[in-house]
């Protein structure tokens, strides 16, 4: 469900390295991540830059043991736990005046794609489940000179939709098809952000610290869908979670840069999403575990942690490289299974003209092992007693490409 990020980290000065692979965001271990925020092209010194790029993860998460609602065990117990995914990005940036800098991007931040199919026990919980997001971002920064180096002030608004579907088992049919029933979701909302960095262009230090806030949804619309027909329903008001990354990077000899990263997202503010009908339900009686809720959207999650060091090369004016090793604190603890991730990865960067960059990297991790059952949250409901399954050290990989035009 989560997300594998490959980017490039940009040098300065007398370095002007270009690092593809700095910045892997591990996949299946992050709640709804995929892209995330990205705002490292602001800090390009060129006075125009833009910058495309698409990253294919592939999870090989694999269910097993598998038993449904009160032990059902009439199908079976393995099954696919993730599918794979591409996560775009484009952005462009400007020099709007001698220190003021501004960028706007695409994105898609947050999504989540797994299908297990009907055949496995916890159908009953889930037989697909397929959440997407757009991010239209605008982003400005102004520096001055402080010391040795630049001062950087960082502000921005980005506004989101997020929307997607769930479909699970609602009865079973040992001779024939079983019946499914579906929700479908939409949200929107607004975000904002605003950070601080300090860069010495010489040699190649940068350090920023960026807060990227809650984007509240209080208009989740959508329709249930079972054999009995069709009716409109929404959501209680949920948030997409802020976060707040340091970032670090330093030329550390000729042609060398070291870097690194810790980022917190606030996940924890997702933990089960109620789907109530709109037709006699008034919204202050809409919470899961409630006699209007039809069904819950269960998440669940704890905060998320990532921690991210690497090391970068420039071997001429034509081609540079990076490796990184990322870890990431599951946000499962119990019901789920998004635990804890290894990723390691790398890539080059080819630059054919001094406003050319061509960006290819790829990465391999571990999915860390666990089960998912029952976890109690809000409101005295439990979570996970329509499924229970274990789940072992499992493969993710990935492949990233991008290309920069600067002038």
């Amino acid at each position: 469900m989560n997300n594998l990020r490959l980017k490039a980290l940009l040098g300065a000065g007398c370095f002007s390295l270009a690092l593809a692979g700095s910045v892997i965001h591990p996949a299946h271990a992050g709640g709804l991540e995929r892209g995330g925020y990205d705002i490292d092209l602001l800090f390009d010194p060129a006075p125009f830059a833009t910058e495309a790029e698409a990253t294919y993860v592939m999870p090989d998460r694999k269910y097993k043991n598998a038993t449904g609602p009160g032990g059902f065990n009439f199908l079976g117990s393995t099954a696919d736990g993730a599918e794979g995914y591409w996560v775009p990005r484009i952005g462009a940036k400007v020099q709007v005046v001698q220190g003021v800098d501004c960028m706007v991007d695409y994105s898609q931040p947050w999504g989540a794609h797994t299908a297990p199919g009907t055949s496995w026990n916890g159908a009953f919980s889930n037989v697909e489940t397929d959440i997407k997001s757009n991010n239209y971002a605008g982003t400005c920064s102004y520096k001055f000179d402080v010391g040795k180096g630049q001062l950087r002030f960082i502000g921005g608004v980005f506004y989101q939709d997020i929307s997607g579907f769930k479909e699970s088992l609602v009865g079973f049919n040992p001779i024939g098809p079983s019946p499914i029933g579906r929700v479908d979701l939409e949200a929107n909302g607004w975000g904002w952000r605003a950070g601080v960095a300090y860069e010495i262009p010489d040699i190649a230090l940068r350090a920023s610290l960026v807060y990227n806030s809650q984007v509240k949804l209080d208009n989740i619309t959508g329709t249930l869908t079972t054999p009995l027909g069709s009716e409109p329903i929404y959501g209680s008001t949920q948030y997409m979670p802020d976060s707040l990354e340091l970032k670090l990077q330093s030329g550390i000899a000729p042609g060398w840069l070291a870097f690194g990263s810790i980022k917190w997202v606030n996940w924890s503010v997702l933990q089960s999403v109620p789907i109530c009908p709109t037709r006699f339900v008034p919204s202050a009686s809409c919470f899961t575990g409630s006699p209007g809720a039809v069904t819950s959207l269960d998440l669940m999650y704890r905060d998320g942690w990532t921690v991210t060091g690497g090391i970068g090369h420039k071997f001429n004016d034509q081609w540079s490289a990076a490796g990184q090793l990322s870890w990431d604190r599951g946000t499962s603890h119990g019901y789920g299974a998004q635990t804890d991730t290894w990723t390691l990865g790398g890539g080059v960067a080819y630059t054919p003209r001094p406003n050319i960059e061509v960006r290819l990297a790829g990465a391999v991790g571990v999915l860390t092992s666990g089960h998912s059952g029952t976890l109690a949250g809000e409101n005295g409901y439990v979570a996970g007693e329509d499924a229970s399954y274990d789940f072992g050290n499992d493969l993710v990989t990935a492949l990233s490409g991008g290309i920069k035009i600067k002038f």
